[in-house]
């Protein structure tokens, strides 16, 4: 059974910084492409950045050079640095994995 799980969502004032984590079980871990998404209030879920298992990334370009995707294969786990926040990045965000999602966390940036 595979499960993801996202961790590190809050509240922060515009400029902040918040880290992500997403723990990952059922998978082979190692190999595989993780990808973060986020889906704001009345919107379209999007890509917000994707990593593949050789440690390539990818970003939107929204986001490009304020947020950073890493994985750590000894510990399952993919993380999204987010730094300088707007509040347009208030969303859900979730972690992926082929067809599976996690059950997202909220991340809210007040200005």
């Amino acid at each position: 059974q595979v499960q993801l799980v996202e961790s590190g969502g809050g509240l922060v004032q515009a400029g902040g910084s918040l880290r992500l984590s997403c723990a990952a079980s059922g998978i082979i871990f190692s190999i595989s492409n993780m990808g973060w998404y986020r889906q704001a209030p009345g919107k379209q879920r999007e890509l917000v950045a994707t990593i593949t298992g050789g440690g390539y990334t990818n970003y939107a370009d929204s986001v490009k050079g304020r947020f950073t995707i890493s994985r750590d294969n000894r510990k399952n786990t993919v993380y999204l640095q987010m730094n300088s926040l707007k509040p347009d990045d208030t969303a859900v965000y979730y972690c992926n994995a082929k067809i599976w999602w996690g059950q997202g966390t909220q991340v809210t940036v007040s200005s």
